[in-house]
């Protein structure tokens, strides 16, 4: 259990997430989501981040969800998953609670059909990874924490 004074990350993973290592593993990979979130909380462990993580099929509880614990953290990585392309309610959550957030999605949805191309999230979020397999958690990850090094340090690099 995290302490309340410890920084957090929270990892947010929309629909059929649940399914990774299973759901077409030829685009998806063969990793699990358990593997997903042990990837996210080996690079903020030994900064001294806590890790929270979500998955759920339904959008209000993703929200729900994001509304109680979204607020304290020190960043999010979300994979929306198809509510990144559609949902403008999860898309006014983030930018009410106004943290540090990276969308990530595993396959490059730019080079997949084109509904997919239109991320709804993208004019709130810090920044996008897309495309890179399991890794583009891995690298938010990365990059929540070195913002949250550089906040510790008074803003130095």
């Amino acid at each position: 259990m995290r302490s309340l004074a410890e920084p957090y990350l929270i990892v947010v993973n929309g629909p059929n997430l649940n399914r990774l290592g299973l759901r077409v593993p030829e685009l998806y990979g063969n990793k699990t989501l358990p593997d997903v979130i042990e990837l996210v909380r080996s690079v903020a462990a030994p900064q001294g981040v806590g890790v929270l993580d979500i998955q759920s099929n339904y959008e209000g509880e993703l929200i729900d969800y994001l509304q109680e614990h979204g607020p304290g953290a020190a960043g999010i990585i979300i994979n929306p998953g198809a509510f990144g392309h559609y949902s403008i309610a999860l898309r006014d959550c983030l930018e009410d609670i106004s943290r540090p957030t990276i969308e990530v999605h595993i396959t490059n949805v730019h080079k997949r059909e084109e509904f997919r191309h239109h991320l709804v999230l993208s004019a709130v979020v810090t920044g996008q990874i897309v495309g890179l397999g399991i890794d583009v958690y891995l690298y938010a990850a990365e990059a929540l924490c070195s913002r949250i090094r550089q906040e510790r340090d008074g803003g130095s690099t």
